[in-house]
């Protein structure tokens, strides 16, 4: 990284955030809890390096290993001090306001999800009861708003996309903005930002005041991906699993636009869901979309899923090239037939219960060199069954790109090896090694991308 510039600072929150027991500062601080201290040190330290062109999150904690923060428990709330913060962050000694807010968001996500762990009431080992807590933790985040219409698009695609596709998700967002839709993506940059901000312009057209541009992250992810500062909602999910669920629980619909292995885990995790048999008639529109420059790698995704899944999972998403205008028209009729199926069943608009969710889809996978060799990757299981595999094998691709732990552990091991049969690695190898040709992998600018995986045929 450049040369730093760091600054100390006391900051609290504007607005309101509930007063922690003595026993949460305790738990956030160093002496009470090494583990939780470091997890909201490790996302303070990313908010505070929003706008920083670095998506490795080993580089930005070795970079600020002296960065400290203090919590301090007053009369009247929470104070944060913070030793050692990227003065980027501030304007004349004073925070930006929008990085305050997404600071007190971790704050608040991640005490609240220390403490729901101990509660009596959650039951990790069922299904019912993984989505209950996916649903107490946005709600503890104000994230759900009964009577709201279904207006709440997600977004996913690449943080490293080149200019031209970087302008077209602005104009979509524009598109999206203009009839009144909100925006819900991973909060980082690239695809991530891009929708983000064309709504903005197209909602002060309209004269929209209560836009909402929700941010949904985890821990793993949000040191390398640093929220972008448009977010005005961010949530901290404590795991890809369920911040996955929390995307398709909160939007009804969700446009795919290019990028590299998380976006192909996102989209394999969403055909997944939508090919098990409970969800056959429930309305979810999925529309995968580029400019003209990436027909070529929108098609190569599409036949991707034809040769692993088959063509009953193509049938789950609309293809739209180089059409901003139609992609929102499209979603907007889309979200009708969401809002009628909701209505017609009384399940609510903000929370999708109806949704099945498979277990396995919502069992945390952890990226090891063993799980990641061991993942059955073969024809012979059911179709959402293989895409959950997949999805982990995409998972350990991400891991190996850019969270801490994945990285140290490509260090420590060499390359993570993928197996399966040859009907399926070989489309997998060939999709892999388009990502690397069209440098989705990594951000641009840095050294060549070295592969954190081996496609064993």
């Amino acid at each position: 990284m450049a040369q730093r510039n760091v600054i100390n600072a006391s900051v609290s929150p504007k607005g309101s955030l509930e007063t922690l027991s003595q026993r949460e500062v305790q738990q956030l601080s160093e002496a009470g809890s090494a583990s939780i201290y470091k997890l909201f040190r490790q996302c303070a330290l990313a908010i505070l390096n929003t706008g920083a062109h670095i998506d490795n999150a080993k580089t930005i904690l070795d970079a600020y290993q002296d960065f400290e923060v203090r919590i301090h428990q007053q009369d009247r709330g929470v104070r944060l001090e913070l030793l050692n913060a990227p003065a980027d962050a501030f304007v004349d000694g004073e925070m930006i306001a929008s990085t305050r807010e997404m600071l007190f968001s971790a704050l608040r996500d991640i005490v609240y999800t220390e403490n729901e762990l101990d509660s009596q009431r959650i039951d990790l080992s069922s299904s019912e009861g993984i989505t209950d807590y996916v649903f107490h933790l946005l709600r503890n985040a104000r994230t759900l708003r009964p009577g709201l219409e279904p207006k709440m698009v997600v977004c996913w695609g690449g943080h490293s996309i080149n200019t031209d596709e970087y302008k077209y998700t602005k104009k979509v967002g524009h598109e999206l903005g203009l009839r009144s839709l909100d925006i819900c993506t991973g909060c980082g940059p690239g695809v991530m930002k891009g929708p983000m901000k064309g709504a903005t312009i197209a909602h002060a057209k309209q004269r929209i005041n209560n836009s909402r541009y929700l941010g949904l992250t985890e821990p793993g992810i949000i040191a390398a991906e640093a929220p972008n500062p448009i977010v005005n909602e961010l949530v901290i999910m404590p795991d890809i699993e369920k911040r996955l669920e929390a995307f398709v629980r909160v939007g009804h619909g969700i446009i795919v636009f290019p990028g590299g292995a998380g976006t192909a885990e996102e989209f394999l995790y969403l055909l997944g869901i939508l090919m098990h048999p409970d969800n056959s008639e429930l309305p979810f529109p999925v529309i995968l979309t580029g400019p003209k420059s990436a027909a070529a790698f929108i098609q190569q995704l599409h036949s991707f899923v034809g040769a692993t899944l088959g063509e009953q999972a193509q049938s789950h998403y609309k293809i739209i090239i180089d059409n901003p205008a139609e992609v929102a028209r499209e979603m907007t009729a889309g979200l009708k037939a969401v809002k009628q199926f909701r209505r017609e069943r009384n399940d609510a608009f903000h929370f999708n219960w109806l949704l099945k969710i498979d277990e396995s889809l919502q069992r945390p996978f952890d990226p090891t060199h063993e799980n990641m060799a061991s993942l059955q990757l073969n024809r012979d299981l059911p179709a959402h069954e293989l895409a959950a595999n997949l999805r982990r094998a995409f998972s350990g691709v991400v891991a190996g790109n850019v969270k801490d732990k994945g990285i140290r552990l490509i260090e420590e091991k060499g390359p993570y090896q993928i197996h399966g049969d040859k009907a399926v690695m070989q489309p997998l190898d060939e999709l892999l090694q388009a990502f690397v040709d069209q440098h989705r992998m990594k951000l641009p600018g840095g050294a060549d991308y070295v592969p954190c995986y081996r496609v064993v045929k």
